[in-house]
């Protein structure tokens, strides 16, 4: 039996998959689970999803796995624990001044935080930003009653999702959003104008192109939110700030490891220093197919980045060369997207199945390939969407648009 240590820093989906990957891959020695969170680790796509949408839903039903799994597994978990400091030199995770856990190779798969709001009043009670599942168990309980005034800003997937949901439990929904298309950004004008359609669809009002200037608030809670158009103030019962996420990089930072845009990493998800690893929101790896630098923060990259890593923990030669994949549930549209986003910039998709029923599939070809899918309504598809992207194989657009085609032979 080995008395090796691995540490894992950071309690999400990517750290869980990490620890039970290294189980399943043979490894005996300890393994710790360090989260400063007070959960153990969960799932994060129900939060602006089916837990945020049902108030039955208790926390655990997000966990990865119960108490008893880590135990039978002989893994340690801190949960409510703050790693304070990566000590390289003496290969220790600092805890607090007198308690330290020593590694012999350690994984820093510590997510990313929710980027703040920066104007007067943005810290007024009703006024949410969305990460934690404490954040969604907040949120719910605001929003599940209805008949609120709720102003969502920004237009991107958590934005939109939670801007559905708030509309379903019957509140008053407006998003505002400096962009002139929601989610333009993510998967161009002309699929996000279907989406803005949806929601207005649903009676959701749009106030885009507008730049916030001030939170309104009366003894201390949010009454609304001006815009910098004319000095409008929308009314507000609620707000929720949905202007993206950052990594959470600060303990690779304070320790000297390589950084920038996220924890600079190798395919193999190494960092500069031989015996730390990063995966998951925080990790910058390089891609193998694309020869580039890509940093996810989905669901999937979570899951693949933690087994990539925990194999190449333990020695294995393995590289982390998924496809990016993830999902959307808004109303009635069901959505699974994968593919390169950067690759598809600038490219107009083309489509197979009926986009004013919403029940489609869009695809980005660029230089005669493949290069992202999105299905919406349409199920089944995805996989094979990501086998013709992977292959790299030149496609016919005339037959990838004919419905009575195989996507695998396109």
């Amino acid at each position: 039996m080995t008395t090796r240590r691995f540490v894992i820093i950071g309690g999400g989906l990517a750290a869980a998959t990490a620890a039970e990957t290294l189980r399943d891959e043979g490894y005996d020695g300890d393994i710790m689970v360090i989260g400063s969170e007070r959960h153990l680790p969960y799932l994060r796509p129900p939060l602006s999803k089916d837990y945020l949408a049902d108030p039955s839903k208790e926390p655990a039903e997000t966990y990865v796995h119960p108490w008893e799994w880590y135990t039978e597994h002989g893994i340690h978990v801190l949960t409510g624990t703050l790693a304070v400091e990566l000590d390289l030199v003496d290969q220790r995770v600092i805890l607090d001044e007198t308690s330290s856990v020593p590694f012999d190779q350690a994984l820093i798969a510590t997510g990313a935080k929710p980027r703040r709001l920066a104007v007067p009043g943005a810290d007024a009670s009703g006024v949410h930003h969305l990460r934690t599942l404490d954040d969604s168990a907040d949120l719910r309980a605001a929003i599940a009653g209805g008949g609120k005034n709720v102003v969502v800003l920004g237009s991107g997937w958590i934005a939109m999702e939670t801007a559905a949901t708030a509309r379903n439990y019957g509140n008053d929904v407006t998003i505002v959003a400096r962009g002139a298309v929601p989610l333009s950004s993510a998967i161009g004008p002309e699929l996000g104008s279907i989406y803005s359609d949806l929601h207005r669809d649903h009676g959701v009002q749009f106030r885009l192109q507008r730049e916030v200037r001030e939170i309104r608030y009366a003894d201390g809670a949010v009454t609304g939110v001006a815009t910098d158009e004319d000095g409008e103030v929308i009314s507000a019962d609620i707000v929720i700030v949905g202007h993206g996420a950052v990594p959470n990089v600060e303990i690779a930072e304070d320790a000297g490891l390589d950084v920038r845009g996220g924890i600079l990493t190798s395919a193999s998800l190494l960092t500069s220093h031989p015996h730390v690893f990063a995966a998951g929101d925080v990790a910058n790896p390089i891609h193998p197919a694309l020869g580039r630098r890509l940093r996810s923060e989905h669901w999937a990259n979570a899951i693949g980045g933690g087994r990539t890593a925990a194999k190449a923990m333990i020695g294995q030669d393995v590289v982390y060369d998924d496809v990016p994949y993830f999902f959307s549930d808004q109303y009635d549209a069901g959505m699974e997207f994968a593919g390169y986003s950067m690759l598809a910039t600038d490219v107009r998709p083309v489509f197979r199945g009926d986009v004013d029923r919403r029940e489609f599939i869009a695809f980005w070809v660029s230089g005669g390939k493949l290069v992202a899918g999105m299905n919406v309504n349409v199920w089944d598809v995805s996989d094979d969407i990501q086998t013709v992207i992977r292959e790299g194989r030149r496609v016919d657009v005339s037959r990838l648009t004919d419905p009575n085609v195989p996507i695998l032979e396109v």
